[in-house]
């Protein structure tokens, strides 16, 4: 039986800044609705992947396609548009405005009202804008916001319940591949728990595939079909949660020795 078709698939890529080489020739494939988590210690070229996944930044070399298409080049609303959303490592929500405000801007993406329909307001622009705030405020209830919350500044909002929102924003302009950067990262572990639990109702009940940048081991190991390690910009294992986490070289990467290795006997 053939292995499915990838839904996002990186060949080789690369980015250089000056003298370092953040990614070194990653290449990535990401069955249709999997989970795969992108893991390695801090400075393993984690985000920066991301980033050239989303357009933030161009691959020095290589490729990066989407469903098929390549978006190598593409800039990061056109990445928007064919239907991959993100979150990001340091909540990017707007402060001055409630949680219902901060995925409007999510749905702006599909609405297909103009500057002068939205000055003008016919009468399907005002049904267009109506029909945004109602998907709205049903996104956040999905992804767990008290309804008595969702008129309130992101401000007033517990750590948790910003990433939750931050998720809706992404859910919001309807992707089929969400890319979230360190979601659970200082969540507690009952947080981490309900996440969890969200990213695998939202793979099947909205037949989503995610790929997500994590640290917390317990969250990867319950969570993904797939797991890829990075390691100073080179990818360095990759398969299922039970191969990665006995894989020497991971092991190594983590720990800075191999624990297969004896440890040498002190002399006296």
């Amino acid at each position: 039986m053939s292995a499915p078709a990838a839904t996002l698939q990186t060949r080789d890529v690369t980015k250089r800044f000056g003298g370092l080489v953040a990614v070194d020739r990653v290449s990535i494939g990401v069955p249709e609705r999997a989970i795969a988590s992108i893991i390695g210690p801090n400075g393993a070229g984690k985000t920066t992947l991301f980033d050239l996944l989303t357009g933030l930044h161009r691959p020095s070399s290589g490729s990066v396609a989407y469903r098929g298409r390549e978006i190598t080049r593409a800039r990061p609303d056109q990445i928007l548009a064919s239907g991959m959303a993100r979150t990001f490592q340091n909540i990017r929500l707007f402060p001055t405005l409630t949680a219902l405000e901060n995925v409007l801007i999510g749905r702006h993406a599909r609405l297909k009202a103009t500057l002068g329909g939205s000055i003008l307001r016919p009468p399907w622009v005002v049904k267009e804008e109506r029909t945004a705030r109602a998907r709205s405020r049903e996104l956040l209830e999905y992804v767990g916001i008290a309804r008595r919350h969702v008129d309130r500044s992101v401000t007033s909002l517990s750590y948790g319940d910003k990433r939750r929102v931050e998720i809706a924003r992404a859910l919001a302009s309807d992707p089929r591949l969400l890319l979230l950067d360190e979601p659970t990262a200082g969540m507690n572990p009952s947080e981490s728990h309900t996440l969890t639990t969200l990213m695998r109702t939202l793979r099947d009940e909205l037949e989503l595939t995610i790929v997500l940048i994590e640290h917390d081991m317990k969250v990867v190991m319950g969570v993904s079909d797939q797991v890829t390690v990075l390691d100073h910009g080179v990818k360095i294992a990759e398969g299922t949660p039970e191969h990665v986490r006995t894989d020497p070289k991971v092991i190594e990467a983590y720990l800075g020795f191999d624990h297969h290795r004896p440890e040498p006997v002190e002399s006296r």
